[in-house]
């Protein structure tokens, strides 16, 4: 047998992987995801998850989904565009659009889903996107899979945008601006309003990936949309389902215009199975949830200023977040990962993050308060962030 089943060149990567530092094996949660979990069979002060309202594990949430699942059972059975959607699927865009005070929603399997199906169907050859240059991974991947041109502008920097938008008008059919609305890595906020201003004045659309706006921003969580008063003025306005809504799938809000035509053209739509019904019950309840009450998005924002003003006074780098996000920057790599390490050592589960995700020599370990932890408990992820801070000099 020859020995090209041995997949030598991947084992060549891999232990490159090793040499440079960065191999790792993911640790394991044996609990639901909670403000403490179980990680590797020890009890630790969980700040690593998305699940910004605490409904991960919510038995509303929990006993939608089980009724889901009694009446329509575990699967979808097929791709839509073959079996047709189930009247839960249909009933959910309903809420999500009420939701997001927009004509239609558009449900996807997964938010990078969203992303990668929505912009290459929208976008054409004679077409040009223009991307913040922080945007996410799944932006990029759905631009790559778009025919269309590309640009990047400054992060932020409403100069660099408006210099692209001149200088590629007169060149292009349809010009795409795509943001964050959340910048996932440092908590801070897009300008929509300006960008907004700015496509209109350049006859431009706007697309904003709101995963870390959803059910953040804006009222009872609505979104970045919702936050500036922009309704009708952002063409294509995507969310998850997995960070603050705690279960998974992705969607695009807009008019019925996008939703008559990504039906027949969002290629995940047309090759993969629609979200299994648990999912689905859950979804629908927890929007439900959102539009009964603000005391998620209130509890949530009042536990990320205690923490974020108790670590600021430690003298902690914060750097610019504008949301619940909480990076703590550390900068070196090394040390950061080493932070990191210490800090679950002592009971406080942070991942570090690195580069290539962020920029070399910006290594920060991101903290995720949720509304479900309790003072006590940030309290004691406080101390343990001026131990291990003390311990390694940072303070």
């Amino acid at each position: 047998m020859s020995n090209v089943h041995e997949l030598n060149f991947l084992k060549e990567k891999i232990q490159e992987l090793k040499d440079e530092g960065v191999y790792r094996k993911l640790p394991v949660l044996e609990t639901a995801n909670e403000p403490e979990v179980t990680l590797n069979g020890k009890k630790v002060i969980n700040l690593s998850s998305n699940n910004y309202l605490g409904f991960a594990n919510h038995p509303r949430l929990k006993r939608a989904s089980i009724e889901a699942v009694e009446k329509y059972g575990v699967g979808a059975g097929a791709v839509r565009t073959i079996i047709g959607n189930m009247d839960i699927h249909e009933e959910l865009e309903k809420v999500l659009s009420e939701f997001k005070r927009e004509e239609a929603a558009f449900l996807f399997q997964s938010g990078f889903n969203c992303n990668a199906g929505t912009i290459q169907a929208i976008t054409q050859k004679g077409d040009i996107i223009i991307s913040d240059e922080l945007n996410h991974a799944s932006i990029i991947d759905g631009a790559r899979l778009s025919r269309a041109d590309k640009a990047i502008y400054k992060h932020s920097d409403m100069d660099s945008l408006e210099q692209v938008l001149k200088e590629n008008r007169d060149k292009y059919e349809n010009i795409l601006i795509i943001t964050d609305g959340v910048f996932s890595m440092d908590g801070d906020i897009a300008k929509l309003p300006e960008i907004v201003e700015l496509a209109e004045k350049y006859e431009a659309m706007t697309y904003v990936d709101d995963a870390h706006g959803s059910g953040v921003l804006g009222e009872s969580g609505r979104g970045t949309v919702d936050h500036f008063g922009l309704h009708g003025r952002v063409d294509f306005s995507m969310g998850t389902l997995s960070k603050a809504i705690g279960v998974i799938g992705g969607y695009v809000a807009g008019s019925k215009t996008m939703y008559e035509w990504l039906s027949h053209r969002a290629r995940p739509i047309l090759f993969s199975t629609a979200l299994p019904p648990a999912a689905v019950g859950a979804i629908t309840e927890a929007l439900k949830m959102l539009m009964e009450s603000t005391e998620y998005t209130d509890k949530l924002w009042d536990n990320a200023k205690y923490f974020k003003s108790k670590l600021g006074s430690l003298g902690f780098n914060t750097g610019k977040s504008e949301t619940p996000i909480t990076p703590v920057i550390i900068g070196d790599e090394a040390k950061t990962m080493e932070f990191s390490r210490k800090l679950l050592e002592n009971g406080v589960y942070v991942s570090g993050i690195v580069f290539p995700t962020v920029a070399k020599g910006t290594g920060r370990v991101r903290c995720m308060v949720t509304a479900a932890h309790t003072k006590d408990q940030l309290d004691k992820a406080v101390e343990v962030f001026e131990t291990v801070g003390k311990e390694m000099n940072l303070l």
